[in-house]
């Protein structure tokens, strides 16, 4: 060891503008890193997830676990790279989270995930949803609405077109995921006679209101 060092500061006293070249790239190489190297308030370090969320209004977690979460995490279990499926079943909703192994690329996750689950037979109506990516904080906030004098379609028409769509346009909310409510709908009664009067169907009809 005592040679080593000997001989270290031999070659520094005999070559002093190598030593002198090597420290001044060293300090470029420390400012440059200093200056470039990206700082973030909660640093990412987890492994690549992808969230499935399914809707599926009026259904008991039982139900939605049996017809929605398990068809989806056997049709996700081929996923390449994944290292665990966890789900949470509650009233009307579907919650799956996929993790991968470290280093995996998010969009290839994401586009994998997206292909797989249009295999899956789901229930009439139900429309899986994969979610944006998110940082490491993830669900930063929740909230209910309730009001003694609105029923429960206008709190979900009121949260579907203004408070939903003012919250997406915060600087850095990736998604937000609403259920419960009623949702508004409009039927339409079509009188038979009149449709013969004007040669019509009611697949016209039906095709005029989309």
């Amino acid at each position: 060891m005592n040679k080593i060092i000997k001989g270290l500061i031999g070659f520094s006293l005999r070559h002093p503008y190598v030593v002198f070249f090597v420290t001044a790239l060293v300090v470029v190489a420390g400012a440059f890193s200093f200056y470039y190297t990206p700082v973030e308030a909660y640093p990412d370090v987890t492994n690549t997830e992808v969230v499935i969320i399914t809707q599926w209004s009026g259904r008991s977690a039982e139900e939605v676990e049996r017809f929605i979460s398990v068809p989806i995490e056997t049709e996700m279990n081929s996923i390449s790279h994944k290292t665990v499926i966890r789900s949470i079943n509650l009233f009307g909703l579907s919650f799956i989270k996929i993790v991968f192994e470290d280093g995996t690329d998010n969009f290839n996750a994401r586009m994998e995930a997206a292909q797989k689950l249009a295999n899956v037979n789901l229930p009439d109506g139900v429309d899986p949803e994969v979610q944006p990516p998110t940082g490491p904080t993830g669900e930063i906030y929740r909230f209910t609405l309730t009001s003694k004098t609105k029923s429960a379609t206008e709190l979900k028409t009121l949260e579907d077109w203004v408070i939903e769509k003012n919250l997406k346009a915060v600087p850095g909310v990736g998604d937000v995921v609403s259920f419960g409510g009623r949702v508004r709908t409009f039927e339409v009664a079509v009188t038979p006679p009149l449709l013969t009067k004007y040669g019509l169907t009611a697949l016209d009809v039906y095709t005029a209101l989309q």
